[in-house]
């Protein structure tokens, strides 16, 4: 890198003369210019020139980067050089991986999916010593986000039951999302009650910090980024009797850096039960979050444990301000990953999602169709190994234009599956273009292998951690 980056300056023809008056230009160019307010990133460039140079360079390196001068590493993590990226036309889709051990000890990777080559997150902010109260140190708030988690099924168990155990109950339920190229972790439960605290992470600067709170506490809660905002719906927060479910929604906007409440999901459905029991037995809940065709599409369900059912959902529409019922199909058909989550994944325009199998090592890629209003199966097999008492046995990511799932393999590592839609595409097309007597002129042999639609673009051993979240970012 030292021959890209370095630009050598030849030695001047100068007479004797000429050496005494240009002197000083000559060492201008041959030293950085101390007397200036502070030095050239490339001695012998003008800084515009040298900032081009380094927008160009894979993001991959500028950890490393950041080390040859104080002054590359203020260019580095400067806003202006990420902006000249874009303008260029050379920002890097990253895969942001979020992971919990068995200790309850969260930590970020990042990939970069071009070099295959994985970056290791700054550690969230924690308290150093639990046994202290609260004395209003931002560390502490962030241990209560990102500390042990417990999964929301178990937490309607005891709302069900009416069991209040909350004060025994580790600290839980943060939300994550992604809005103009940074990391937000959001809300959860801390000490048995719900809070309204975000954390952002600034991949520019490489820190955690912490920063405007959302107009209500929440945990489990939903998130999607729709027109550069960041959006959040639903979750639970204590009530008297337990957990009470939230209809409330609002929305970050990462310049003003202000939450803004939105209205409240209706929950139709919920109030054309029949009686009262059932209103009091079957709580409403937000299981997801998409953002497509420019609307917020949020899959809900009731709860009455251990029951599960599907009620369709509800669709904002940021141009109205408004709520309305998801089209039946929609709703009633979208893939549920386990009770209280249900992911689903925009590419190009298309609203994807994963169908688990009864089967340990398998599952289907749906397709929404808009226009039919029901959901198509595109890819047959998805080799997912589904671990029943995982967190989050697999995750849904779009990106570089491609349909991705996150799992564990067969060596229990974390791996990221590319989807091949378009090989789909050509078999379906092929296969709906054969005439009906080719079966007899070329019969296919049964033991003929089917297509191979995943790629495995990347793999690590993250020994025994367990998938919980995953962002992407594109910088």
């Amino acid at each position: 890198m030292g021959s890209f980056l370095s630009v050598s300056v030849g030695k001047s023809r100068i007479g004797q003369s000429g050496e005494s008056s240009h002197g000083d230009s000559n060492k201008r160019l041959r030293m950085p210019c101390y007397w200036d307010d502070k030095p050239r990133l490339i001695s012998s460039l003008p800084d515009e020139v040298s900032m081009q140079i380094l927008a160009r360079l894979p993001r991959i390196y500028y950890l490393n980067v950041k080390l040859v001068s104080r002054s590359w590493k203020a260019a580095i993590m400067s806003d202006d050089l990420f902006q000249l990226r874009k303008e260029l036309g050379v920002t890097e889709e990253w895969l942001y991986v979020m992971t919990k051990t068995e200790a309850d000890k969260f930590s970020w990777h990042a990939l970069d999916p071009c070099s295959r080559m994985w970056q290791r997150l700054p550690p969230m902010p924690h308290v150093v010593d639990e046994e202290k109260p609260w004395n209003g140190l931002p560390g502490f708030w962030m241990w209560s986000v990102v500390g042990s988690t417990i999964k929301l099924a178990d937490f309607i168990r005891g709302w069900m039951r009416r069991r209040d155990n909350l004060d025994q109950m580790p600290f839980c339920g943060c939300a994550v999302g992604a809005v103009d190229g940074c990391l937000y972790v959001l809300g959860g439960f801390s000490r048995a009650s719900a809070i309204n605290c975000v954390w952002k992470y600034d991949p520019c600067l490489n820190v955690w910090q912490e920063v405007c709170s959302m107009t209500s506490a929440r945990a489990f809660c939903k998130t999607g980024l729709l027109n550069n905002k960041l959006y959040v719906a639903g979750g639970v927060i204590r009530g008297r009797n337990g957990l009470t479910p939230l209809r409330t929604a609002e929305v970050f906007d990462p310049i003003t850096g202000l939450w803004t409440e939105l209205p409240g999901m209706p929950f139709l459905k919920t109030q054309v039960l029949p009686t009262a029991f059932l209103t009091d037995m079957l709580k409403p809940i937000a299981t997801g979050m998409a953002s497509y065709r420019g609307r917020l599409c949020v899959p809900q369900s009731l709860y009455s444990w251990p029951f599960f059912f599907d009620i369709g959902g509800e669709i904002y529409d940021p141009e109205t301000g408004s709520w309305v019922e998801m089209p039946p199909g929609m709703g009633d058909g979208w893939p549920a990953k386990q009770a209280g989550t249900k992911l689903g994944a925009v590419v190009n325009g298309d609203l994807y999602a994963l169908d688990p199998s009864s089967y340990l090592d398998s599952g289907k890629i749906k397709i929404y169709d808009n226009q039919e209003d029901v959901w198509r199966v595109v890819i047959e097999k998805v080799p997912v190994n589904y671990l029943t008492d995982s967190e989050s046995p697999y995750l849904l990511a779009g990106f570089l234009g491609n349909l991705h799932v996150i799992t564990k393999d067969a060596n229990d590592h974390i791996a990221i599956l590319e989807a091949d839609l378009q090989r789909h595409i050509s078999s379906s097309a092929s296969t709906s273009a054969a005439p009906a007597d080719s079966m007899t002129d070329n019969p296919v042999s049964p033991v003929e292998e089917e297509p191979e639609f995943w790629k495995v673009i990347a793999a690590k051993d993250f020994g025994t951690a367990e998938l919980v979240n995953c962002q992407v970012l594109d910088l």
